[in-house]
């Protein structure tokens, strides 16, 4: 089975296209992105509509969309489940504002794919949330019942039948569904952004690794066959953030989300009610996700998975998934009349985690003009859009909602130090992973395993529903 991720190797080979030729010798410029994944394209595109006269060079190691851009579900999901800790981080009213903000994101690709002819899969089936076992029933009343009663709440309760109905499975209870959501191909969405901002003007670079950045006003940035020199950068780096900003390496927790997807069967898709393009997650805290694609397949994924030390970019991240057979097992849990549809591929993504469990952003504080923007912690299909506009307007050194927002002050909070740090993620994945196979089974789990996987949701969930 191929190791390159099912959306990524899909788009490219629809694009048919040669790589960027990589920087080359010696230059300057107006700003500098690296990065060539969602944030730093919808940077580039929002920076350069705003100052077309500047020079705006993106480089990119690889192929642009070939890190978690072009690897993760697809899920186009909003903030709305995480009020409570957009509440506690930055207080009830610009809570509001950015819960508000990722559900408008969500209509705002839409458009913008509609717009510039981006032909991206994109639909906007909505979302639903709901149980997968007994123990998970009631989970999603309390945040629901607070976006109630201060006037945020885009849910609509569903009956069992209804949840099942809009989930496609029979395991599925006590579910809700929001029509600010949908899914998207996000090999084609993150190609489809390249292709925009070239033509807007911006010049890229593939298959340009940067080695180092150095100095400020202007900053060198290196790459292996290249220099670039700007007065402004943009570190969009995402899993590679660690290896390249190792200030930030106790904020971040890097944890593998693993997929499949199947071969189509578009008919099986169909009598499951699937082919609306919703996106679906269960309720425990390393969710199972899943949406079907137009030709009617089924991607299904789940996180929480691979944790390496350190921080390191574990080989597995590039792999078929090492967790294949437990993901098709869960395929064939939720889904019986899929069981013998072929799998097509599986593959493996580095989901980078906050402390916080939200993304945050700013300004290195010893290089001026060096920004950076990273820890979407599974949500970043819609909130890279956000990212992008927060990145463009520090560039443009603006005072606005965007740059006065809480996520552009830096990290909120950050993980013990290693050795502790991944010592603690594996005896908590440890007992989350207990007691949720516990639950499964409609059996109490062990006192000690339920503290334990309750301090994962002290910290924010460790969710990878991207």
């Amino acid at each position: 089975m191929s190791p390159q991720p099912f959306w990524f190797a899909d788009a490219l080979a629809q694009e048919a296209s040669a790589a960027l030729p990589p920087l080359q010798g010696e230059h300057t410029a107006d700003v500098c992105i690296v990065g060539g994944g969602f944030t730093g394209l919808w940077t580039a595109i929002q920076t350069r509509l705003k100052r077309p006269d500047w020079r705006i060079v993106l480089l990119e190691k690889g192929r642009c969309g070939g890190g978690a851009s072009g690897r993760n579900g697809g899920c186009m999901l909003t903030w709305s489940t995480k009020y409570a800790s957009l509440c506690h981080y930055f207080g009830e009213r610009e809570a509001a504002w950015l819960l508000r903000a990722s559900e408008q994101a969500v209509f705002d690709i839409a458009s913008f794919c509609q717009q510039h002819g981006i032909d991206a899969d994109l639909r906007l089936g909505g979302a639903v949330y709901a149980a997968s076992n007994a123990a998970q029933q009631g989970r999603l009343q309390p945040v629901l019942q607070q976006l109630e009663q201060v006037g945020l709440n885009r849910w609509q309760a569903l009956d069992d039948p209804a949840t099942q109905a809009r989930s496609g499975s029979a395991l599925m209870r006590d579910g809700a569904w929001t029509d600010a959501a949908g899914s998207v191909h996000p090999g084609k969405l993150v190609r489809g952004l390249l292709r925009v901002a070239r033509v807007l003007g911006v010049e890229v670079h593939e298959h340009s690794p940067v080695q180092a950045v150095k100095g400020s006003q202007p900053v060198q940035v290196s790459t292996d066959q290249g220099i670039l020199h700007a007065p402004r950068v943009v570190l969009a780096l995402n899993a590679e953030t660690p290896a390249l900003l190792p200030q930030f390496a106790r904020h971040l927790l890097l944890v593998s989300s693993d997929m499949i997807i199947t071969e189509p069967a578009p008919a099986q898709i169909a009598a499951l009610g699937l082919d609306q393009g919703q996106a679906v997650c269960d309720l425990r805290t390393f969710v199972h996700y899943w949406r079907s694609t137009p030709d009617g397949r089924l991607m299904l994924g789940k996180g929480g998975n691979l944790l390496p030390f350190g921080n390191r970019l574990h080989p597995a991240f590039d792999a078929p998934s090492r967790y294949q057979p437990m993901l098709h097992h869960a395929l064939r849990r939720f889904f019986p009349s899929l069981a013998s549809v072929p799998l097509a591929r599986s593959w493996t993504g580095a989901s980078e985690r906050s402390a916080s469990g939200l993304p945050c952003f700013g300004e290195l504080p010893r290089q001026r003009g060096v920004y950076y923007g990273f820890g979407y912690s599974g949500n970043g299909v819609v909130q890279s859009h956000l990212g992008g506009q927060i990145l463009s307007s520090l560039l443009l050194d603006e005072d606005n909602i965007w740059t006065r927002s809480g996520l552009a002050q830096g990290p909120q909070a950050s993980f013990p130090a290693e050795p502790i740090r991944w010592l603690g993620a594996q005896l908590v994945r440890g007992a989350i992973r207990r007691v949720e196979a516990a639950e499964d089974r409609n059996q109490a789990s062990r006192w000690l395993d339920r503290k334990l996987a309750g301090l994962a949701s002290m910290a924010g969930k460790a969710d990878a529903r991207h």
